[in-house]
């Protein structure tokens, strides 16, 4: 919260609304259809490219997944970079001090993706994690899973050392960022962008867990198991009630931005294409790290015997991968040469439009990479396609191009990308 004043029902209903994957599109749709009609900016749009992109995702994804069984787009993944399956060292950890339930494994897993996802913000070029065990030099998202993982092992989450699988509330809002950078290790040498802003969002995640949220009744975020068990129905819950569930309970511990009603609505951004009307005119909703957060929580949830349905109500994930992918691709055009000469903030609106473009393009995309596939849009589902994927082609491209780097710079506090 940023003041103490009470949303009106208007308020009320605009800030339930821009919480909805429905107006992530929708908003996301304006962009595009002002674009389309050269009416934006900073982007011109070339649909004459997007079989372009989307024969690029293929090439990666029959590369990488040469039976189409392709996971969902989850952070599970990148714990095992490197070809080594790390979860299972972790439950075999587990079990030798002794075995625990499975649920209980699932809540730890739970806790383990919550953290590592919101740790997950660019890493920058410059840093990486070098794992002892096997000697691999893990960068950018793959090595801050690795390193995430390796810190959660070894209890820097958990306030009961005897315990340290687990992420409990009162060692997040002890957490400063010299004890992250070591567990990252960060240095001279090794720099990690928006380290502090890091540090911050894991205290921010401790006063919410710890503040007595309907979703996080064990004050740690393994146990919204159990407050979405409890939701469910016949063991079922809908991929936009595990993000719902996210949004409320996790709705403080973003940066103050923009707000309505005294309630900070995190990934949300103001653009003239927006649309919209009442309170929620001319905002665009995200939710990047949420939505990331809720793919990457299907597979533990499953562990604990919940079914994830409906999970195409997601969107696809505005970050500069999959921006990248389009722009590489010749999809986005910049009108301008500020686009990739200048860095820019998060809510500067050149970011606001391609990070817009990017969600409403991503759903054409997939349409595209599944006639090529023949595959239905229930049996390669918007998450499959992300992970085959869009993510991996934009990567690659980057690669090709610039050594790995995206094509615009964007200033990170550690919190949006």
């Amino acid at each position: 919260m940023t003041d103490h004043s009470e949303p009106t029902a208007e308020e009320r209903a605009a800030i339930t609304y821009l919480r909805s994957p429905l107006a992530i599109r929708a908003r996301c749709e304006n962009v595009l259809a002002r674009g389309v009609g050269a009416g934006l900016d900073h982007f011109a749009i070339d649909l004459d490219q997007l079989d372009a992109a989307a024969a690029a995702v293929e090439a990666v994804t029959r590369a990488q997944y040469p039976t189409l069984a392709i996971p969902v787009h989850g952070r599970i993944n990148h714990f095992r970079a490197g070809g080594v399956d790390r979860l299972a060292t972790l439950s075999a950890q587990m079990d030798a001090a002794g075995r625990l339930p499975p649920t209980e494994k699932a809540r730890a897993l739970v806790d383990l993706v919550v953290v590592s996802v919101l740790l997950d913000a660019g890493a920058g070029p410059d840093w990486h994690f070098h794992e002892p065990a096997t000697g691999q030099r893990i960068a950018r998202s793959e090595g801050l899973a690795v390193a995430s993982l390796h810190a959660f092992a070894a209890g820097l989450f958990s306030a009961d050392k005897r315990e340290p699988w687990r992420v409990d509330a009162r060692a997040l809002v002890e957490l400063d960022a010299d004890r992250l950078g070591a567990a990252f290790q960060v240095g001279p040498d090794n720099p990690l962008v928006g380290l502090e802003g890091r540090a911050q969002l894991m205290r921010q995640l401790g006063e919410a867990l710890r503040g007595g949220s309907q979703w996080f009744p064990g004050h740690r975020p393994g146990s919204l198991i159990d407050s979405l068990g409890a939701l469910s129905r016949d063991g079922q819950v809908a991929a936009a009630e595990v993000l719902g569930a996210l949004l409320d309970g996790l709705a403080d511990i973003w940066p103050g931005r923009v707000t309505l009603g005294g309630v900070n609505l995190g990934d949300v951004w103001r653009h003239p294409a927006a649309g919209g009307e009442g309170a929620s005119a001319g905002l665009v909703p995200f939710h990047k790290l949420s939505q990331w957060l809720a793919y990457s929580l299907f597979e533990p949830l499953e562990l604990a015997g919940l079914t994830v349905t409906q999970p195409g109500a997601l969107t696809g994930l505005p970050e500069y991968r999959n921006g990248g992918l389009l722009l590489d691709a010749g999809v986005l055009v910049p009108r301008h040469d500020g686009v990739l000469r200048d860095a820019h903030a998060p809510g500067d609106e050149v970011i606001v439009e391609w990070r817009a473009l990017t969600v409403a393009l991503l759903d054409r995309v997939a349409d595209a990479v599944r006639e090529r596939l023949d595959k239905t849009a229930a049996e390669l589902p918007l998450a499959n396609i992300l992970e085959g994927g869009t993510w991996a082609a934009g990567r690659k491209l980057a690669a090709e191009r610039r050594g790995g780097a995206p094509p615009i710079r964007v200033v990170s506090d550690g919190t949006v990308f």
